[in-house]
């Protein structure tokens, strides 16, 4: 586990706990899942002997849990928020396939990366523990950040300034770790795009149903997870009200506020794209079964109208080969032309009345006009 102390100052990184925190320095207690399932029980009590909390067995089920949904909840000593972020160090490797799929689905990389794990974080009073996938980038970035800050406090107006308490250090984290999934939105409209084109395209037959079947599955995984994000947040932000409301430090206290609505008018914009694009595969879908119930209505109207043509044509021959001694033009010299002539305009009588009728399109006559 590793402890950093900061303070309006500096940012360092330190082994043991100081006694005495000021006002203006609070401890950010940074470890792994795996760190912490390696021994919680000797987990809980380092951070019982730096805080002076206890940890109860819930909570530290949730922490170690990592299929556990986004979440919020609080005690009087501490509060306790889980949130799902992206797995970005295992987005190239594809989501296993059920044991009993013997087909191999190519599954589109844009939904490869919405593989998610869970980041907890403590709110303990001037400290912040958060609990968190190996190597994640959000993290390893946001500390190298702060320890770049203890060399560059001199550097001048555009050196940003580290976070002033364990609430606005956790919301950092958190918009750094939605403005992942808010990046991921060009990429997923991009492939739902390529699908909707490849569904209206009359030329080819869509053949990638398992992969739209995925992708419908995997936004509605999304939609789920970005609404308990945004009860998680929600809740959070109640919080603060309750906690921070009641101190003096009015202009803090809105900053905090103004922090944790930002986060969640965050989520709700990939909450939004995400029910757009469902709704856009939806009617896609709609649209291409659509069309195709249309392209089978002109086919069967077409042999219709061809049945109807050659049915009296049918009725001609029929009556002429029937096996009478005597039958009319059928001695005659000029008979089976005049029969023709005469089965060649009933067919241009019955396609102009058909022409009236409007049971056949002129499509070139339409396009002209």
């Amino acid at each position: 586990m590793d402890i950093f102390l900061i303070s309006k100052q500096q940012v360092s990184r330190i082994t043991e706990t100081p006694v005495d925190i000021s006002g203006e320095e609070f401890l950010w207690l940074d470890a792994t899942h795996d760190e912490v399932a390696a021994d919680v029980q000797s987990w809980r009590n380092a951070v019982e002997e730096m805080t002076g909390v206890h940890i109860y067995d819930p909570h530290l089920l949730d922490i170690t849990n990592l299929s556990h949904p986004s979440y919020f909840d609080s005690t009087q000593d501490y509060a306790l928020v889980v949130f799902r972020k992206l797995d970005l160090n295992g987005q190239n490797d594809p989501p296993a396939l059920p044991a009993d799929d013997s087909s191999k689905r190519k599954v589109p990389p844009a939904l490869a990366k919405l593989a998610t794990k869970p980041v907890t974080f403590l709110l303990i009073g001037r400290t912040l523990i958060t609990v968190h996938a190996a190597r994640s980038r959000t993290v390893e970035a946001t500390r190298n950040r702060l320890l770049d800050y203890k060399h560059k406090r001199d550097g001048g107006l555009n050196t940003a300034r580290p976070p002033v308490s364990p609430e606005e250090l956790m919301l950092r984290l958190l918009n750094a770790m939605v403005d992942q999934y808010l990046e991921l939105r060009q990429p997923l409209t991009a492939q739902i795009d390529r699908w909707q084109h490849a569904l209206l395209n009359p030329r080819r037959p869509f053949n990638d149903w398992l992969a739209l079947l995925d992708a419908r599955i995997e936004l509605r995984k999304l939609d789920h997870l970005c609404e308990g994000q945004f009860d998680a947040l929600q809740e959070l932000r109640d919080y603060v009200i309750d906690v921070r409301g009641n101190t003096d430090d009015r202009k803090e206290s809105d900053l905090l506020l103004v922090r944790v609505n930002d986060v969640i008018e965050h989520i709700s914009r990939v909450l939004n794209h995400a029910r757009r694009l469902e709704s856009s595969i939806e009617s896609a879908v709609q649209i291409h079964f659509s069309l195709m119930a249309h392209r089978t209505s002109e086919i069967m109207r077409t042999l219709t109208v061809i049945t109807a043509l050659f049915m009296p044509l049918t009725l001609i021959t029929g009556i002429f080969g029937m096996n009478f001694d005597y039958l009319p033009l059928l001695k005659d010299r000029g008979g089976f032309w005049i029969t023709i002539g005469a089965m060649l305009l009933l067919v241009v009588v019955m396609l102009l009345y058909f022409r009236q009728k409007r049971y056949l399109e002129d499509r070139a006559f339409d396009n002209r006009k």
